[in-house]
């Protein structure tokens, strides 16, 4: 089953290579979107795919890479579209 999360990541997520650590997961995940930094110091991401791989990648959102201190996450499942071709950073 296919599945599309857009999520919210708060605390400290930039300037700790927080992006492109997902976007490498993201990648060996088989999942699809996009991740960007937003000016109030959160991280927003779109990921689509597989349930499971989708859940995998909320999953190691929580995680982040070294430096990171995830404080909360806000996610909304979305109707599943398929428009992405890969997954990038914004």
């Amino acid at each position: 089953m296919k599945a599309r999360a857009h999520i919210y990541v708060s605390g400290r997520v930039q300037g700790v290579f927080y992006r492109l650590t997902t976007k490498n997961e993201a990648e060996k995940r088989n999942v699809t979107g996009w991740i960007r930094n937003l000016s109030d110091g959160r991280v927003e991401a779109i990921i689509e795919g597989e349930k499971v791989s989708v859940g995998s990648m909320i999953d190691f959102c929580w995680k982040g890479s070294s430096g990171t201190k995830v404080d909360e996450i806000e996610l909304s499942w979305e109707p599943y579209i398929g428009e992405y071709k890969g997954f990038r950073i914004v």
